[in-house]
C-alpha cells in the first residue's frame, strides 16, 4: 500500500476569479514536491468548516483481465473492493484513465471486450478518458458500438473533427454530492496516430492532451454554469510516466512531464495510466497518480472539499494491491470479497472462451517470453520490457514470413514484428488457440511491401523513438536470416553499422521484399517509413491465422536462443595496426527470460579466436543493452586492409561480424 498522506501548508488556486484553498496531502517523501513556492492562506477555523469527503477510487490500463490470476485479482475482486469502499462513504466516484478494453485475454478478446464492458457496467464505474486501445477497431467500433454498450462516460478533449477544433468526443462528465461538484476532464496521449492504426482514426485528429485539458478546467471554472461548473477538477489523462521516480513525472521533454508541468491550477489532480506503472506523486501541491495495471491495484483518493467556506481542504491518495502477498512475497489471497453479480459475468464469459478456446493447435518446445526488466526468478512483479529483443518477437516475426510465403505468390525477404503487438507469453507444451489469441489479439492482416535497404536501415533507426515518447526505445522482432549490428553511442538516425540478409550484406540501393502487419504498415509506433514502401499488398490474412497455420503445418516450435541483433561499440574507432590490440564493447547478447545464458563472448578472425570476455547478463530496463561484454582484441600480425573479426557466443550459438580497417606491419 501507496500513501500520501502528510500535510503541508494550504495552497492556492485561482478559480474563475475567486480564490481557492487547500490543503494537499503529501508524503513525508514528497518533500520533493517541486515547483515555485506557493501562496499560503489560512483555512477558516475548523468549528466553521463543513466538511464533505468525497472517495475518489481509480485505475487504469484494465485491458479486459477478467479472471482472477496471479496478481490480477480479477473483475470481480475488484468491483468487491469498490463495493466495500463506497459502503464506508456513499460519496464514491469510479473513475478511470483509459485502456478499459483491448489487448485483453483470450475470454474477453474473443467476444469483442463486450464482456469486459458488462463487467465494468456491473462494478460501477463512471467515466474513463479513452485510452489508445479504445481506438483499436477504429473510431465508428468505439462511437458506433463500444460507447453504446458502456455505462460510463468516455472522456476526450484533445479529440477532434477532422481539420477542425470541434470536439468529436465528449470533453468533461460532472458527479454532483450534497454541496459539491466533481468534474473530470479526459485526454489521452497525443501519440495516438503511432498507436492505432491510422486508417481506422482518419475521421479525427489528436491535439495536445494539457492543451485540452486546461481549456476545458477554465471553462468548468469561469462561474458560468451554462458552461458547466465544478468545484474540484480531475484530470483524467492516458498518458504516463516512464518510469515510477518523481523525475520522470516532470522531465520537461518527456510527453508526460509536459501535462505535469503545465496543467493549470483549475487542474487539481492528475490521474494517468499508459506505461502500467504504480506511482503516487504530489507535485506543485498536486496529486500525480497512476495505478499500475490489469486491476492489479487501485487508488482511492479521499478528498475533503469545505461547503460552506466552498474550498478543498485536503486530497490524500492511496494505492492499495487487490492480491494478498506472504513474507516471501508469493500471492495467498486477495484483499477484497468477489462480488457475485460481477463473477456472475465473468464466469459466462469463460464458459464461451473455453469453448471456443480449448482446440489444442500444437505444442511449444520451450517458453516463448517477452523482453522483461528485472529477473524473473528474484521479482515478484517485472514489467515487460518492449525495448528488449525476445524469443517471442523473433518467433513471430518467423511465423510470419512463412505465412506470407507460403502460397507461393510472392517472396518475402524479411519480417518485422512490433513489441507491442505481443499482449501475452508462450508457455511450454500444448499451444491452445485460446492462447495464441493472447498473444497477438489485435486481429491485424499481414502485409508485404518493397523497401530499398536504405529504408531497411531507416526503420530499425526508428526503433529509437522520437524525444518524449513514453517508451524512448522499441525493439523490432526479426525473422531468423536477417542480422545486424549497431553503435549503441552512435549519433541519433545513425546507430545502424551493418545489416546481412542470409549472410550477405544488405545493399542500401536493392530493393527487398518486406513483411509486417497492418499495424506497422500504416506507420505504427512512429516505424513511418513502412508507410512509404511501394508495392504494397495486404494478404488479408490475419496474423493469429498464421499462428494457427504455423502449428497446422509443423506441429511444435523451438526457440531460437541466437539473438538477431548486436550492439558494437568501438571506442578507438574503426582503424587498428597488424600485431596491436583494441577493446571492443559488446551488447545485446542476452535474453532476459529462463533462456540459456550467455556465457562467454569470442571475437575470432579466420576462425581462430583472438579475445574473449565473460559476459555481464544485468537487465536494463528499457533498452535492448542486456549482455554486455567489453573484449580486448588481439590483431594478427598477418592482417591488412579490410577485416572481418567474428563475433561467437557458444551457449547461445549467436553469431555477427564487425569489419575494421587494419594498417598492416
Amino acid at each position: 500500500m501507496l500513501e500520501t498522506q502528510a500535510g503541508h501548508p494550504a495552497s492556492t488556486r485561482r478559480r474563475g476569479g475567486r480564490l481557492v484553498a487547500g490543503t494537499i496531502a503529501v508524503a513525508a517523501a514528497a518533500a520533493l514536491t517541486l515547483g515555485g513556492s506557493l501562496a499560503a492562506q489560512a483555512a477558516p477555523p475548523a468549528g466553521k468548516q463543513k466538511i464533505a469527503e468525497i472517495n475518489l477510487l481509480t485505475f487504469n490500463d484494465f485491458h479486459g483481465r477478467l479472471e482472477q490470476s496471479g496478481t490480477t485479482g480479477g473483475a470481480a475482486a475488484l468491483a468487491g473492493a469498490v463495493k466495500e469502499f463506497s459502503r464506508g462513504n456513499t460519496n464514491t466516484v469510479v473513475a478511470a484513465a483509459g485502456d478499459m478494453i483491448g489487448a485483453s485475454t483470450f475470454t474477453s478478446f474473443i467476444q469483442q471486450d463486450e464482456p469486459t464492458i458488462e463487467a465494468l457496467n456491473q462494478i460501477g464505474l463512471d467515466v474513463s478518458s479513452v485510452g489508445n486501445h479504445e481506438f483499436d477497431l477504429g473510431f465508428d467500433d468505439l462511437t458506433d458500438r463500444v460507447m453504446p454498450l458502456a455505462d460510463w462516460e468516455y472522456l476526450g478533449a484533445n479529440i477532434y473533427h477532422t481539420g477542425t477544433e470541434d470536439p468529436a468526443l465528449p470533453e468533461y462528465w460532472i458527479e454532483e454530492f450534497k454541496g459539491v461538484s466533481i468534474g473530470f476532464v479526459g485526454a489521452v496521449t497525443d501519440e495516438l496516430p503511432a498507436l492505432v492504426s491510422p486508417a481506422g482514426i482518419a475521421s479525427i485528429d489528436v491535439g495536445s492532451p494539457v492543451v485540452a485539458a486546461n481549456r476545458v478546467a477554465d471553462q468548468l471554472s469561469d462561474g458560468d454554469a451554462a458552461n458547466g461548473e465544478a468545484d474540484i477538477v480531475i484530470m483524467l489523462v492516458h498518458e504516463g510516466a516512464a518510469t515510477t521516480a518523481i523525475e520522470s513525472a516532470i522531465d520537461p521533454n518527456s510527453r508526460f512531464g509536459d501535462i505535469v508541468n503545465n496543467a493549470n491550477d483549475n487542474i487539481d489532480a492528475i490521474v494517468s495510466g499508459h506505461t502500467h506503472l504504480a506511482y503516487n506523486h504530489v507535485i506543485d501541491g498536486r496529486p500525480v497518480i497512476s495505478s499500475g495495471q490489469y486491476g492489479q491495484k487501485f487508488s482511492n483518493m479521499v478528498i475533503e472539499y469545505d461547503t460552506r467556506g466552498d474550498e478543498i481542504v485536503s486530497m490524500s491518495n492511496t494505492i492499495y494491491d487487490v492480491a494478498v502477498r506472504d513474507a516471501g512475497g508469493n500471492v495467498v489471497g486477495y484483499a477484497y470479497k468477489q462480488d457475485n453479480k460481477t463473477q456472475r459475468i465473468v464466469d459466462d464469459a469463460v464458459e464461451v472462451a473455453e469453448e471456443l478456446g480449448s482446440v489444442v493447435l500444437g505444442t511449444a518446445d520451450e517458453n516463448f517470453g517477452r523482453a522483461v526488466a528485472a529477473d524473473p526468478a528474484t521479482s515478484t512483479s517485472f514489467p515487460e520490457n518492449r525495448g528488449g529483443e525476445s524469443t517471442l518477437g523473433n518467433f513471430v516475426a518467423d511465423v510470419q514470413l512463412w505465412a506470407l510465403n507460403v502460397d507461393g505468390t510472392r517472396s518475402v525477404d524479411v519480417t518485422f514484428m512490433n513489441p507491442g503487438g505481443l499482449r501475452a507469453d508462450l508457455e511450454a507444451g500444448d499451444v491452445t488457440y485460446a492462447e495464441a489469441a493472447g498473444v497477438q489479439p489485435f486481429a491485424n492482416t499481414l502485409v508485404s511491401m518493397d523497401l530499398t535497404g536504405a529504408q531497411l536501415k531507416q526503420v530499425l533507426e526508428e526503433q529509437w523513438q522520437p524525444a518524449g515518447a513514453s517508451r524512448p526505445f522499441l525493439k523490432l522482432g526479426v525473422s531468423e536470416d536477417f542480422t545486424y549490428t549497431y553503435d549503441p553511442q552512435g549519433p541519433a538516425g545513425d546507430k545502424i553499422t551493418e545489416m546481412w540478409l542470409a549472410g550477405s550484406p544488405v545493399v542500401p540501393g536493392d530493393t527487398y521484399s518486406v513483411g509486417v502487419n497492418s499495424f506497422l504498415a500504416s506507420g505504427g509506433d512512429n516505424f513511418s517509413t513502412f508507410a512509404s514502401g511501394t508495392n504494397v499488398s495486404d494478404s488479408g490474412k490475419i496474423d493469429l491465422q498464421s499462428m494457427v497455420d504455423y502449428f497446422d503445418a509443423f506441429g511444435s516450435a523451438t526457440t531460437d536462443l541466437a539473438q538477431r541483433a548486436v550492439g558494437v561499440h568501438l571506442p578507438g574507432g574503426t582503424s587498428v595496426n597488424a600485431g596491436g590490440s583494441f577493446t571492443v564493447n559488446l551488447s545485446s547478447l542476452d535474453f532476459t527470460r529462463d533462456e540459456i545464458d550467455a556465457n562467454v563472448a569470442e571475437v575470432l578472425v579466420g576462425g581462430v579466436v583472438v579475445g574473449s570476455a565473460a559476459i555481464d547478463t544485468s537487465y536494463t530496463p528499457t533498452t535492448d543493452e542486456v549482455g554486455q561484454a567489453s573484449v580486448d582484441v588481439l590483431v594478427p600480425s598477418d592482417a591488412s586492409g579490410p577485416t572481418t573479426f567474428e563475433i561467437y557466443v557458444p551457449s547461445t550459438g549467436t553469431t555477427s561480424s564487425f569489419t575494421l580497417d587494419v594498417a598492416p606491419l
